[in-house]
């Protein structure tokens, strides 16, 4: 039986949607494979033309996750500098929606334990993150690289520790990690981290 054109490319576009938001709900180790293509509208058999494996299947909904997050990175600093990630990122909202927000926060702890490929494909997509914001601190910081990856784990943290929880608890910790945050990339001069 022949398929219109385009078929295939619809199909896998539509595992990789599926996957990445289980994989951010549920873990990767959570997310079943027959779960993820009975979600996308798909039987089991179709996984295989698409992905060689789980593996492969982790490797790419990552990467595609992390090349959307760049561009919206880009917008948000674009439209409100730092001080619109720190917003959005430690949000109640991207906190209480992890199936729709930041792959890194909702997966680090399982990526570690990916095969080496994977590991070094979010290492160089990640950089790509890193970069974009340390192009965006003030002029006068030092170490732009070093303080990128300081603002982007702090986030990251942060974000995690709110998700961990009562909610709280988590607003402090939300709003601790932004003023942190802000001081870590001189956006205020307080030492004591003030709002």
């Amino acid at each position: 039986m022949r398929y219109e054109k385009g078929r295939k490319d619809t199909s896998r576009r539509r595992i990789i949607d599926v996957a990445i938001e289980r994989f951010r709900t549920d873990g990767i180790a959570g997310s079943g494979l027959a779960t993820i293509m009975k979600d996308a509208g798909l039987t089991n058999g179709a996984f295989y033309p698409h992905f060689p494996s789980k593996a492969d299947l982790v490797r790419e909904t990552l990467s595609d996750a992390l090349s959307k997050q760049a561009v919206w990175l880009r917008e948000v600093l674009d439209e409100g500098g730092l001080d619109g990630v720190i917003d959005f990122y430690l949000s109640p909202e991207h906190r209480d929606n992890p199936g729709l927000g930041c792959a890194s926060a909702a997966l680090l702890p399982e990526l570690a334990r990916q095969p080496e490929e994977t590991r070094g494909m979010y290492a160089e997509q990640s950089r790509i993150l890193v970069l974009l914001l340390a192009e965006a601190l003030p002029a006068d910081v030092e170490a732009r690289e070093d303080v990128a990856y300081a603002f982007f784990a702090t986030l990251i943290g942060t974000l995690q520790l709110a998700r961990a929880v009562n909610n709280e608890v988590s607003g402090r910790i939300l709003q601790a990690g932004k003023n942190a945050l802000r001081a870590l990339a001189g956006l205020t001069h307080s030492p004591a981290f003030c709002a």
